[in-house]
């Protein structure tokens, strides 16, 4: 299968699953547990994207420039700094630690 093709059934099936939610019947998405499920569900999900980024190797646990420059990022939302402000001290952390010679 070509790259477009690839691609065409990818933005096909995102579609689909994006109308299957607006056809979803309100019953499935009532009640407070589930309501309370699927609000924390997008952050659960993100959060365990952010962790296979930041530390997923292949085969194993790698500890690079990354995690440092993760700690700096959480450390500086804790502080409620500017969005852009955080990018561009977490990207300074992890090119000054690899310019250091930690590559992991």
């Amino acid at each position: 299968m070509s790259a477009w093709a690839t691609v065409l059934l990818a933005a096909v099936l995102g579609y689909a699953l994006k109308l299957a939610g607006y056809l979803a019947p309100p019953s499935l998405v009532e009640g407070p547990r589930r309501s309370r499920v699927i609000t924390l569900l997008p952050v659960a999900l993100l959060a365990g994207l952010l962790v296979v980024q930041t530390a997923g190797g292949a085969d194993t646990l790698t500890l690079d420039a990354r995690l440092p420059a993760v700690v700096v990022a959480v450390a500086l939302f804790a502080l409620r700094v500017n969005f852009l402000l955080v990018v561009l001290a977490a990207a300074a952390t992890a090119a000054g630690l690899r310019a250091l010679g930690w590559a992991g």
